[in-house]
């Protein structure tokens, strides 16, 4: 099975991806962004894609809600998977924090490490790179100019022959990372649960007065627990916004299909986004 992960080898997902997999021996597909990683399973490139979905500090990563929402419709969520996230701060040797004059990392590892950057390297430039490991990389081969370290994974600062200036240097202890499993539609999400579902939807009415609250009632109703729910822009002008529901159990069981079904009558657009074994 080729089982495509945000690359280069040593990311956070990379890391992920290795304890999900438990020893189990898979083709690994570094690809270049979120993105592609979705869309690498709807244009069936790779058989399975693991990505991250939501940060206990950042939130949600838009990019695999958009892409799924509108860019992959063949492509569905099967499985999930929690991974502790432990930033460290990596430099291509020891160097003292206040000599750092360039921090680079993933804008998500950025994000989790704000305060840290604030007011421990208040002095440097932070910029963005593509992934995290492409930042070890950079720093490593000097890429990223004199006096530079990176936001990265300790996995990374091995690969790259670098030192860890500090470890754990995520804003809050225990922070932790949302992966999902993507397949393309028609793949079996197993047999065990206790299960998740999560949708996308959109609606005409949505400019109505109570329009929301009645869509989410016919969970309430029904006595169907949401677990997140995120409203993201649809892109096509102010106020246009598709929103996005975890909700616990399966789509085939009773009360969850009701709700669907319900829900239908109210919105322009509902996508089940997968049912799956929840973490």
């Amino acid at each position: 099975m080729r089982v495509g992960y945000l690359g280069p080898e040593g990311t956070n997902s990379h890391e992920a991806l290795l304890a999900a997999l438990g020893g189990e021996q898979h083709e690994q597909v570094p690809l270049p962004t979120i993105y592609d990683c979705v869309v690498a399973v709807q244009e069936l490139e790779v058989d399975r894609a693991f990505v991250p979905i939501e940060n206990a500090i950042e939130g949600s990563v838009n990019a695999v809600l958009d892409a799924l929402a509108v860019d992959a419709e063949q492509v569905r969520i099967v499985g999930e998977a929690i991974h502790p996230i432990h930033t460290c701060l990596i430099a291509p040797a020891p160097i003292e924090l206040s000599a750092i004059e360039t921090v680079l990392s993933h804008p998500q590892a950025n994000g989790q490490c704000a305060h840290f950057l604030r007011t421990r390297l208040p002095q440097a430039r932070v910029l963005a790179a593509s992934s995290t490991a492409e930042a070890v990389r950079a720093v490593a081969e000097g890429d990223a100019g004199p006096n530079a370290a990176a936001l990265g994974s300790r996995l990374a600062a091995e690969q790259y022959g670098c030192e860890i200036l500090r470890a754990g240097v995520d804003d809050v202890a225990g922070n932790e990372t949302r992966f999902v499993w993507l397949a393309p539609e028609g793949t079996s999400a197993g047999e065990h649960g206790p299960w998740k579902t999560a949708i996308v939807f959109w609606g005409v009415g949505a400019e109505a007065p109570g329009w929301l609250v009645r869509c989410l009632s016919e969970f309430a109703f029904r006595g169907v627990n949401l677990t997140r729910i995120e409203s993201r822009p649809r892109k096509q002008g102010l106020g246009r916004y598709m929103f996005f529901l975890d909700l616990e159990g399966s789509e085939e069981e009773g009360p969850v299909a009701e709700a669907l079904t319900a829900l239908r009558g109210h919105t322009e657009h509902l996508r089940v986004l997968g049912s799956f074994p929840a973490a």
